[in-house]
């Protein structure tokens, strides 16, 4: 079964935090698309836009790119004054929005205004998919009355990505922010891993009966973790179903600079159990992969992204 896997790039210049594809035909082996340059490229906002999701709308065929409209190659030197403070409070106001029929080409980016002030930078955008055509869109804001100071999960619903349900707060750790949420539904258990930023610092598993919570803590989750080196150094937890069907987790390591970080891979056999050990023997990544979400897809679509000429794409090219 193939696979695709949208991300950004950590780079210091504007074609970094773009829209590209990654392909495989396991989930463990990857190559790049498009000869590693962007697919898709950001024209609005911020002009930039990171924490890449793609979602599947089994109603209609359709696909939707979600994500964080920040850019750091332009902002941190300009509107955001160096400070992440000021792009916690004034990043990102919306999140950016592509749709396509058949995965190579893709409308117009448009924007989402779906915060309100008190939140302050939306960031980490993540979709679930319901049985009954609806989604679940969630992300990271700041959490009411914390001088957007604290970070926590929001949540709301849409049907069509144009019109949503008013947003609220989804999770929140009482002595913690967390961030960078994903949520999975196993055998009518919902799975939510988030980036605990203390207490502990690192990726958590929380488990509930139904998408609203409340949510409790995987123990299993974290003894297996235990013994990874500078857990705090890893964020931006994404999952996927193997063919084998095991669950292959990929969390991401910026404890370094340069090609020492990127995504780490590491498989359980279900999110029940939560027995996720690292397998890096496993999986091969070309360098760069950067905070994203990965779309099981056809075998003809796998051909249709692998072969396409994303050059002579509307919007496939910097303005």
């Amino acid at each position: 079964m193939p696979y695709l896997f949208v991300h950004f790039r950590e780079k210091a210049t504007p074609d970094g935090e773009q829209v590209y594809f990654g392909l495989s035909r396991d989930a463990f082996h990857w190559e790049e698309v498009n000869g590693g340059r962007p697919v898709l490229w950001a024209y609005y906002g911020d002009k930039g836009v990171r924490d890449h999701t793609i979602v599947r709308d089994a109603k209609n065929g359709k696909f939707y790119i979600i994500a964080t409209d920040l850019s750091l190659a332009y902002g941190m030197r300009n509107q955001y004054k160096g400070s992440w403070a000021e792009i916690s409070r004034n990043g990102s106001k919306a999140l950016s929005c592509w749709e396509s029929e058949d995965l190579v080409h893709w409308s117009e980016q448009r924007l989402l205004p779906i915060g309100t002030p008190c939140m302050g930078c939306l960031w980490a955008p993540d979709v679930l998919a319901e049985p009954d055509g609806s989604f679940l869109l969630h992300w990271t804001s700041s959490v009411p009355g914390s001088d957007f100071k604290k970070k926590g999960i929001w949540c709301c619903r849409t049907n069509d990505f144009k019109t949503f349900t008013e947003p609220r707060v989804l999770y929140e750790k009482e002595d913690s922010d967390v961030i960078d949420s994903a949520m999975y539904e196993e055998d009518g258990v919902y799975y939510l891993f988030v980036k605990s930023v203390a207490n502990p610092s690192g990726v958590m598993l929380l488990r509930s009966k139904s998408w609203e919570g409340p949510f409790e803590r995987v123990e299993a989750f974290e003894e297996a973790m235990s013994g990874l080196e500078k857990r705090g150094s890893y964020d931006a937890p994404t999952a996927v179903r193997a063919p084998d069907g095991r669950w292959c987790l990929f969390i991401d390591y910026f404890g370094v600079r340069g090609r020492g970080q990127g995504y780490v891979p590491f498989v359980a056999d279900s999110l029940a159990k939560a027995n996720f050990r690292r397998a890096s023997e496993e999986f091969s990544f070309p360098y760069g992969f950067k905070h994203g979400t990965i779309l099981k897809i056809t075998d003809e679509e796998y051909e249709r992204i692998r072969s396409f000429d994303f050059t002579e794409a509307e919007f496939g090219s910097p303005m």
